[in-house]
């Protein structure tokens, strides 16, 4: 393990392979909480958590369980049962630190137990590091690392999204393309932006 490698791992998740604005992963939330800037940032924050911890389980768990009794295919299932039970934990802590929050996430916190997002790290982690169901060198760290690093990737576009989407309320856009219309419009934009960033080589 070098820091080459940890830059290369945080320079494709955060803007290269952004799980919203390259791998179209998560979108819901995107759409629908990105109106605010406060609840686009603890939303950020809770995927964070739960892409991170689930990433450190599901790896273990891979690696201990499932490889060693050749239970690989059972990998979606049971990273599902995993995520779902940090989803719980962050919901709970989230009312009961802040109930005003919990309210304004609604239905959306409780579906980060099937965003695609959360899944797809966990699986991505496994495909990227491990060969042949062997790990390689320090893919326990980089598994972990990555899953940080898609969280904060996460973060950037609810943040630059939640920041346009503030200003526009500013505007006075043609009646057909109030909210929703808009508001991919402004995320086609921002996906065709961070295109540029694929010309990258490492």
């Amino acid at each position: 393990m070098n820091l080459g490698q940890f830059l290369t791992i945080f320079i494709s998740a955060v803007f290269v392979n952004n799980v919203i604005l390259s791998r179209f992963l998560g979108l819901c939330p995107f759409v629908a909480i990105s109106k605010d800037t406060r609840q686009a940032f603890a939303m950020s924050m809770a995927i964070t958590f739960v892409t991170t911890i689930s990433s450190t389980i599901t790896w273990l768990v891979y690696r201990f369980l499932l490889v060693p009794f050749n239970l690989t295919y059972l990998r979606t299932l049971v990273f599902i049962l995993i995520i779902a039970a940090f989803v719980q934990l962050v919901e709970m802590i989230i009312r009961k630190t802040s109930p005003a929050l919990y309210r304004a996430f609604g239905i959306y916190l409780v579906l980060i137990t099937t965003n695609c997002a959360v899944l797809g790290v966990a699986v991505l982690n496994i495909d990227m590091f491990f060969v042949n169901s062997k790990a390689i060198s320090g893919s326990f760290i980089f598994s972990i690392f990555h899953g940080l690093c898609v969280g904060i990737g996460y973060t950037l576009a609810m943040l630059l999204m939640s920041g346009i989407r503030e200003r526009l309320e500013l505007c006075n856009p043609p009646k057909a393309l109030k909210n929703l219309p808009l508001a991919f419009i402004v995320a086609s934009i921002m996906c065709l932006a961070f295109m540029g960033f694929s010309g990258f080589k490492f």
